[in-house]
């Protein structure tokens, strides 16, 4: 179907329809970015440790690898797949001969509400954030030309690094920077998997070890200093590439079958894990506990049993449950729940 330019905007052009079709690999990655949050997000749910005295805390293994591993890695990636999949839904709008201004502002405002909701299960949710700051920067995302959001993107985000270190500043840059690359046609860069990607994942490697160093004489918690956020930001480029290098090899199976199913329902796997953890705290003193590791054993076990658990769904739904309210929300019309999303594994 051809594009239809229904407003005084200028167009975004493409070199391919990416809002036609389903990347699985941005399904995948999602999934991926998921489970980095998670496990990020569990302590501060439960409130690990909160009762115990700060002197008589103890740094283990596992809150090394949390440190270097996970922190301030998977929100970056998170952020931008969040503008990537704005511009795919203001493409697919268009596409369909329809204004892209009040289905997004529709989707971004049940966001909103969502999140509110989801505050009352953990008060550290950041999906409000999501959609002031996706509300604010929709009019730069419906009309600018794509050379100029991609470039705003990157320069905001840039900013906001090397001025704070990370953290909710950088979601206006990483918003706009996942939209111009969706209009650039990201997607198929990255399932392709070729030259740019190898070349970029090298660049970020080289750039990662100076970063770690770095990150080590800020001890503490990486969220909250300006190496661990720079750090984190350098090596969630290192993740994605990688991730689609990985994505063109044999082990494609075993990331989509793990990750793929978390990503196509990662707004309602997002929503439950909150809700089992806050369940499990009434029954676990966790405030009382300074064991990290087994937290983020339990972490994993609910990842598994997501991950299984949504690609049973989607052997016979299209869409995951909070996904379709969200989808009907954007479009204002009843969609189709039933029929399989995900080919048995």
């Amino acid at each position: 179907m051809s594009q239809v330019n229904i407003s005084s905007a200028p167009p975004i052009p493409s070199t391919d329809d990416t809002s036609s079709r389903r990347w699985h690999l941005i399904d995948a990655l999602r999934g991926f970015a998921l489970v980095g949050i998670l496990f990020v997000n569990v302590p501060d749910i439960t409130r690990l440790g909160s009762d115990i005295p700060f002197d008589r805390r103890q740094s283990t293994l596992m809150d090394t690898v949390l440190e270097f591993a996970v922190q301030t890695r998977f929100v970056p990636i998170f952020a931008f797949l969040f503008g990537l999949s704005a511009m795919l839904v203001i493409q697919s709008a268009r596409h369909r001969g329809t204004g892209a201004l009040v289905p997004m502002l529709l989707r971004l405002g049940t966001l909103l509400l969502i999140g509110i909701a989801h505050g009352f299960l953990y008060p550290g949710e950041i999906l409000r954030e999501y959609a002031i700051c996706g509300i604010l920067m929709l009019p730069l995302m419906l009309w600018l030309p794509r050379w100029a959001l991609l470039w705003s993107g990157v320069v905001l985000t840039v900013a906001a690094y090397a001025v704070t270190g990370g953290g909710l500043t950088t979601l206006p840059g990483l918003f706009l920077a996942g939209a111009g690359a969706a209009a650039y046609g990201l997607p198929k860069v990255l399932d392709a998997g070729g030259r740019p990607v190898w070349i970029t994942f090298l660049v970020a490697t080289a750039l990662a070890v100076p970063a770690i160093v770095w990150q080590t004489t800020e001890p503490g918690d990486p969220r909250f200093t300006n190496a661990g956020g720079i750090a984190g930001g350098i090596l969630s480029v290192v993740y994605v590439t990688g991730f689609a290098l990985l994505w063109q090899t044999p082990v494609r199976r075993v990331l989509a079958a793990v990750f793929e199913p978390l990503g196509r329902m990662a707004l309602t796997n997002y929503l439950a894990a909150s809700a089992v953890f806050v369940v499990v705290g009434l029954l676990v003193p966790f405030r009382e506990i300074d064991d990290l590791a087994a937290v983020s054993v339990g972490a994993l076990v609910l990842i598994a049993v997501q991950s299984v658990l949504s690609r049973l769904w989607l052997r016979h739904y299209r869409y995951g449950p909070v996904e379709w309210v969200w989808r009907m929300a954007t479009w204002r019309r009843a969609v189709p729940l039933r029929g399989a999303a995900l080919p048995a594994a």
